[in-house]
């Protein structure tokens, strides 16, 4: 009998569309650094949500002011926004397979995400990184000596990491109930830590 996942993949493979892997996870889970890893290995390009909006708002657009105050504030920027980013930048790309890092964060993220790009794209599955509160604020604080990310400071994380709590979790619940939901502890070092993701790819 074939797996859910196998029919899925071919699915995807014979429908020509694009196939797509969110990735989710606490801020500083270490999705960026697990997914730089897949994109070397297996070929995938990497579309960060949170790059992409950063990208944005620095770019003159008339929604930059209002993406920096969702930023600044560790809150959700409106799904019509961030969908039109990931689609644009799917289509600039000549690749055919995506991840797409620090997406969909609430219901409503995943519902337009639906709405927009069912036809245009299959969800292979949803990669979430488990990694307890302590240690993502350890990553975050050290990244943020660095980044000079406006959300890289103990107040913003504080309600970033609320916000994937209430809103994101919800949203990793489903993909479970789906049977979309592939798993992987983001505490070990990133080199144990892709030991287990590259299995789901290779």
């Amino acid at each position: 009998m074939l797996s859910r996942g196998f029919v899925r993949f071919m699915s995807a493979v014979m429908s020509g569309k694009p196939s797509v892997v969110f990735v989710l996870g606490g801020p500083g889970a270490g999705k960026g650094t697990q997914c730089s890893r897949i994109v070397q290995e297996f070929g995938y390009v990497h579309l960060s949500a949170g790059d992409l909006l950063r990208e944005e708002r620095s770019s003159g657009s008339p929604d930059g002011d209002l993406i920096e105050a969702h930023i600044r504030a560790g809150s959700i920027v409106p799904v019509e926004i961030t969908v039109r980013l990931l689609e644009k930048a799917m289509d600039k790309s000549s690749g055919d397979k995506f991840l797409v890092d620090g997406f969909p964060r609430n219901e409503d993220n995943l519902e337009g995400w639906e709405t927009a790009m069912n036809d245009k794209a299959n969800v292979k599955f949803c990669l979430f990184f488990e990694c307890p509160e302590e240690l993502c604020v350890e990553r975050a604080m050290s990244r943020g000596k660095s980044s000079g990310r406006s959300d890289d400071n103990p107040e913003v994380f504080q309600k970033r990491y609320q916000t994937y709590l209430n809103s994101t979790m919800p949203i990793v619940e489903r993909f479970k109930q789906r049977d979309l939901l592939q798993t992987v502890s983001g505490v070990p070092g990133p080199d144990e830590v892709y030991s287990e993701v590259r299995k789901l790819f290779a």
